[in-house]
Order: structure tokens, then sequence, then C-alpha cells
């Protein structure tokens, strides 16, 4: 969501405030800004849209503060305009927020009253005139931060810029990921290591509730009780190079031709591949035997991935699996059995609504597991036992190269749960992990089909509606095939499992009607089969994903036969997710959208 950076530098910060707002552009936003100390007064700088009419602004006139803060929006309360950009300041203070602030409207209603004058729409700029109120009551920059954070419901990250306070950030959390780095006579705010790794690899992560006190030469933190804390100081493994698209047109494409490497690297870190064994990179903190149930949260494309898992955990394991998008497992109060299992997934681990999920599964005694992407974010922190999905830095909003790691990782854990429960043989596991093993070959081999998918592209992108099938683990990539394709194509898409086209959407078939099959020939090919007869005899296009042999006895007409390497049917969706990637991707372009940035997405979501 929104980026934040803070500086307390050593001379003119606007050019180290530019290039941090750069790295954090992949979080997704609409507006940008930026604040700086001017002497005595606040220097703002503001500009709809995209960081180059910032960069613009600052051209003619780059203002020389050596103290500043900076922002990227994802518009919340108020339109993506300039006067709701941040930073928001009043007379004395500028404050930059990512998050929601829930009472903002009684907090407005309040300030009003008393005589502040609001110039935006925003939740945000009431921390600015609640902060103001205080410090025109003669309380300190810290005083009056400390006495406005506990009256802010909802979340935040939020960074403080002071006038005639040139040696001072005041920064906090409550909810939204913020870290303080550490410089050679510079310190430093950010929403996470990569908008920070140009500055500096020494990074302290504050913890939820946190807030801190920072000068040149000085880092107090504070929980939310007003106590001194100490929080661990780490060295952040993040290139301090600006990730590049390097020979690609955009991220997502980078990310989806890498999924061949990536994979691999995964694997070589869950597996003994001499051995053919899986091989976890940790003790986990209790037998599989013990666990009657697991819980699986996510949002989005990891939600997908839980999915498929379920069905994996459930065959190779015979263990029962429940799954919850976690904005609705927050709120349902699921009884959870002591002693059972919670595996939370997320690319960012800074998801909020699967944050709140995982610490509802610590509050109720279940072991907890957290498939993450960033091995320091705040899911990884709270999380009992962390496995990392080792896909690198994921630029692109739409999930790709995240998604197939995950399912990786999980694939690596169902099976490790099988053994320990005595449902695999030690022949099972070892074939199960040679197919385990084939995968990245088989993706790279997938990744040949792009220039048919290319032209069928071409088609997709003038259809209003597309329909995606599939039956088995291809039914949840169903659902992700078409979220693809809504993120990055705008294009409305639905995903159902095959079965499930003659209980309502087959009345939605006609001759205008794309149907993407995804259908690896496997126990269920027939009765996918039959499902692609009843489309045909609508008039709908279909296009089949499938492998050799379902291409030769499908014995229906397509629209296009996308024919991937064959393969043993247990973990397809890894290799199937290429197409159904790539043709959202190459839709995207033919309809001119902004790939890597969709229009009102964002990377990271760290608000409800």
């Amino acid at each position: 969501m929104c980026g934040i950076v803070g500086i307390l530098g050593r001379g003119p910060v606007v050019g180290q405030l530019v290039a941090s707002l750069k790295r954090l552009e992949y979080r997704g936003y609409d507006s940008a800004g930026l604040a700086t100390l001017e002497g005595l007064r606040i220097e703002r700088r503001r500009a709809e849209g995209k960081l180059r009419n910032l960069e613009e602004q600052l051209r003619y006139c780059p203002p020389a503060g050596h103290t500043g803060i900076g922002h990227t929006r994802w518009a919340t309360h108020g339109r993506p305009t300039e006067s709701n950009a941040h930073p928001h300041a009043t007379e004395n203070v500028a404050v930059v927020h990512n998050g929601i602030i829930e009472n903002f409207r009684e907090l407005r209603a309040e300030l009003e009253r008393d005589g502040a004058h609001f110039n935006s729409e925003t939740d945000t700029e009431v921390v600015a005139h609640l902060v103001e109120s205080y410090l025109q009551k003669g309380y300190s920059p810290q005083d009056a931060v400390q006495a406005s954070l506990p009256r802010l419901r909802g979340a935040f990250a939020l960074a403080f810029l002071f006038k005639a306070h040139d040696d001072l950030l005041i920064g906090a959390r409550k909810g939204s990921p913020l870290a303080i780095g550490h410089g050679n006579g510079e310190v430093y705010l950010g929403s996470d290591a990569i908008a920070l790794a140009p500055l500096t690899d020494t990074i302290t992560y504050l913890e939820d509730g946190d807030w801190a006190v920072l000068t040149r030469t000085m880092c107090v933190i504070y929980s939310s009780d007003g106590s001194v804390v100490q929080r661990e100081t780490s060295k952040s493994g993040v290139s301090s190079l600006l990730v590049d698209k390097s020979n690609y047109r955009h991220f997502m494409a980078k990310e989806i031709h890498e999924q061949s490497t990536v994979a691999g690297k995964t694997l070589a870190h869950y597996l003994d591949i001499a051995a053919k064994r899986v091989a976890l990179p940790l003790t986990l903190p209790f037998d599989f035997k013990s666990i009657q149930r697991i819980s699986i949260t996510a949002c989005g494309t990891a939600s997908y991935a839980g999915h498929i898992a379920k069905y994996w955990f459930e065959r190779l394991a015979r263990l029962p699996v429940e799954i919850d998008v976690a904005s609705e497992f927050r709120y349902r109060e699921a009884p959870l059995r002591r002693g059972d299992l919670a595996i939370v997934i997320s690319q960012s681990g800074e998801t909020a609504d699967t944050l709140a999920a995982l610490r509802y599964a610590k509050e109720q005694g279940v072991h907890t597991i957290s498939v993450v992407n960033v091995p320091t974010s705040t899911i990884a922190r709270e999380s009992e036992s962390v496995l990392p999905t080792l896909a690198g830095p994921e630029i692109g909003v739409a999930s790709t190269k995240a998604f197939v790691c995950q399912l990786m990782v999980l694939a690596a854990l169902a099976v490790a749960a099988g053994r320990e429960r005595g449902k695999l043989s030690e022949i099972d596991e070892s074939n199960l992990v040679r197919e385990l093993i084939e995968v990245p070959r088989l993706i790279a081999s997938a990744l040949l089909i792009e220039p048919q998918i290319e032209k069928l592209a071409r088609y997709i992108a003038d259809t209003r509606d597309v329909l995606y099938l599939g039956r088995g683990t291809s039914a949840p990539l169903a659902l992700e095939g078409a979220l693809k394709l809504k993120e990055v194509a705008y294009i409305h898409s639905e995903g159902y499992a095959a079965g499930e086209l003659k209980h309502g959407p087959i009345a939605l078939i006609d001759e205008a009607m794309p149907v993407v099959v995804i259908a690896p020939y496997d126990e269920v090919f027939e009765k996918t089969v039959s499902n692609m007869q009843e489309v045909a005899a609508r008039g709908g296009k279909i296009i089949l994903i499938t492998d050799s042999r379902g291409a030769l006895e499908a014995a229906v007409d397509t629209l296009m036969t996308i024919v991937l390497p064959e393969m043993v049917a247990s973990f397809t969706p890894m290799v199937y997710a290429i197409p159904v990637q790539l043709l959202a991707y190459h839709t995207a372009l033919v309809r001119g959208a902004d790939v890597d940035q969709p229009r009102n997405l964002a990377k990271s979501v760290t608000v409800e």
C-alpha cells in the first residue's frame, strides 16, 4: 500500500527521498509527495499520478533541506488528487501515513469545533491537526505524538517532521509496517528494507504499538505503554541496487520467466535431492501425527495457493484442511483445536488481514507456520515457524513467481506431513520428490508456448467476459487465471470448478464467450471433456490447456489448444500456471494496460 520514507541527513535529502520512493513504486500508488525543513518552515511538494510528475515539480524548485519525509499514496479516503496527496501539514507538523484511521470523522468534527481548518478529504489530515492541537497547548513534539497515538483507532504507520526541529523525526506503527535504518551520522524511516537499501543495510523493525524518537545520534523506541524498549537490529539482505527489468518490457514478464530458476532454488532449500527426500530447513515444533486439522488462511493469489495445497494435504497426508480468505476468517471466530496447525500465506508478509488471522490462531493455541517471501516481515517474525519461498523481490503487483514458489513450499510440506503420518512410504516419497525435481524443467518448457499465447491474447483482448474451468487442483488454478485477467487486463472473468458449470454458469455461454479449460490428462480428464462438450454445444469458444495426450483424446473443437509438456498429475498447477499468467500479461499488453501497476491495486495490502 502507501510507501513511507523519512531521512535525517547530512546534506540535502530530496534526491534520496525520491530514489527511495522509486523503490516503493512496486507497492502501488496514485500520487506522491515529500516535505523538508527549510530553515524555520516546512516546504512541501506533491503531485497526482506517477513519481515523474513530482520529479517535474522538483526540477524547477528543489528544496534544500537536510530533514525530510516522503510518501507514495494508495487512495483510501478521498480521490487521488494533489490536495489529498501526502504529506499533510499544519503550521508546525507534517505527517505521512500508511493505513486507515477508523475514527477520523469524530476526530475531525472535534478538531473543527476547536478551529482547525482542513484542506483534504483524507483521514490522515486529522493526525496532523491532532498533533498540532497538542503543540498549541505547549506540548513538545514527543509529548504531542505520545498524547495523540492512543486517540487513533485503526491501522497506521506514521512519520512526523516538525517545524524548527531539524534534528528530529518521530515514527509510529500499529498494524502497518515501519522500519528504522541506521547510517553514518544519518537516520532513516521506511515502509520496508527495500526502500532503505541504498541508504543502509542496518535495520531495526518496530513492533506493533511501538513509536520511535529519532535524531542523527540517537534512536529511542517506546512501546504503547510509554516505556523504553530495545528492538533487535539486523543486517538486511536486500540488494542496494534497484531491481531492474533486465531485457524485459515489464517486471511481470521478467518474473514469469524467472519461475524456472526460483522454483529450482526453492526446491533445493526444501529437498535432499540426492536422497530423493523432503528435508525441511527447520525442525517443526510439533509432530504431524498429533495434528487433526489444518487451517489455511491467505488473501488473493496466496489464497488460491492454499486451495491447491488443500488437495495435497488431504490426499498425501490424509489431513483435513479448512481454508478461509483472511478477511473473513478474522471476523467469524472460527473454533480452532489447541495443538492443531494454522498455515498463513503471504508474499509480502505484511498483509493486514492475514496478520490478524495469524494473531487469532496464536490466541487459540494452535501451532503456526507462515509461508512468506520476506523472512523479515511482521508475519514471519510473529509466526512460530517460517517457511520462506525464496522467490526474490517480486515487483509486479500481480503475483506470479511468488505463487509458484508458494506451491513448491506447500507441496514439500504436504509430502513431509504424509511421510510423518505414515501415509506415504519411502518409495512414495521418493517418487513424489522426483516429480517435484522435474518441475523447474517443465516450467522452462512451458514458457516456450509464449508465441501461441501472444496470438490468443489478440482475440481475448476484444472480449468482455471470460470463463475459466478446471477440476481437482486445476479448479483453484482456474480461479487464479480469472483473477490474473481481471487484475492486469481489466476483463471480467470468473473461474469455476468444471463440475459446477451446469449449476449456473452455463447460462452465460454463447458464441461470444471464450472458455479457458485447464485440463491436464489425469483421472478427471474425461469428466472435464464432458463439460467442454456442453460448452461447445452452446457455441462457446474453447481454449484448452492440456498435454499431448489430452489434446489427442479431447475430441472437441477448440478455438486453440495449448499443449504443455507431459507430466505426472500430482503437481501440475506449478506448470499450468505459466499459460494463464502469460495470457493475462499479453492480453493486458494488447489492451494498453499498465501491467506492472494495474489501476486501483497495491502490491502489499496493509489495510483492511
